[in-house]
């Protein structure tokens, strides 16, 4: 299942899309995509609508992030052996957290807009992992019980912001708009094993970053283990997982930053594709 949220910033719906592709509309069913609606009772009660009997949505509204409300948005660093190499950096012993702030985060194809002073704004595709069901001390065994489904994240990054600005990554994570989300949230019985995922971004239609879940360090499973011995995971956390090598900061001889007029395409085999145009501040 693929659910959806459509509409004007502010104003978004909920929807699904069908079997063929079409956008319908989930209104009058649900008031939105609510982190109480993603516990699997409630997720199949969704996957019981007959898909045909609801309104097709016409011409082609804006995606927003698939999830209203959500909670915590986690992030996992240098989390591919690959991209832990092109920047340099020694493979991590446990998962490297941080935390993306929540007004960062915008709809699949909003517009990414680079801070003032931004000179070292780059991409990671990154699979994003949505929880339907609280969790505390699981398992990696089981951890995968716990999740309502995934979707896809753009982690932009300011990385003289980042490594330059003392303090924490959240710094150069954390710039209003570097947080793209979506399309949609793919529910886990579309997606039964998240370490076979092929995934790719490209700028201005290069290809810059190709790579496979199944090169993560640490897998969604492990991932959900650790952070949740550390405090509680709940409905509508987001974790987003780590990037693949191919970004920009890992390019030689030079690294290639974004400008304003650059665009971003991402793509997660199963979650869909992702498009942002770069533009500058005022």
């Amino acid at each position: 299942m693929k659910l959806v949220r459509y509409g004007d910033q502010g104003m978004a719906q909920p929807g699904i899309i069908d079997d063929q592709g079409v956008l319908r509309s989930l209104a009058g069913y649900i008031e939105d995509l609510t982190p109480d609606l993603l516990g699997d009772e409630s997720l199949d009660w969704l996957r019981s609508f007959d898909t045909d009997s609801l309104i097709a949505v016409e011409d082609n509204p804006r995606v927003g992030v698939p999830i209203a409300g959500f909670g915590k948005f986690l992030c996992i660093g240098l989390n591919y052996s690959d991209h832990a190499a092109e920047t340099g950096a020694a493979i991590p012993e446990h998962p490297i957290l941080f935390f993306k702030a929540n007004s960062a985060i915008v709809g699949a194809n909003d517009d990414v807009v680079m801070p003032r002073g931004s000179t070292k704004s780059d991409w990671e595709v990154e699979l994003g992992v949505v929880i339907g069901t609280e969790a505390k001390y699981v398992s990696k065994e089981n951890a995968l019980d716990y999740v309502a489904g995934y979707t896809i994240v753009n982690d932009v990054s300011e990385r003289h912001f980042q490594t330059q600005l003392t303090g924490q990554w959240t710094k150069g994570k954390s710039c209003d708009t570097f947080g793209p989300t979506g399309p949609w949230l793919v529910t886990r019985d579309e997606i039964p094993d998240p370490q076979n995922l092929s995934m790719s971004l490209d700028v201005n239609g290069q290809r810059m970053q190709t790579g496979h879940t199944s090169t993560m360090i640490f897998t969604v499973a492990e991932i959900i283990e650790h952070l949740s011995q550390l405090f509680t995971l709940h409905p509508g956390d987001i974790i987003s997982t780590g990037t693949p090598p191919g970004v920009g900061m890992g390019m030689k001889p030079d690294p290639v930053f974004l400008k304003p007029g650059d665009v971003m395409e991402l793509t997660i085999e199963g979650l869909g594709t992702q498009r942002q145009v770069v533009r500058q501040d005022a």
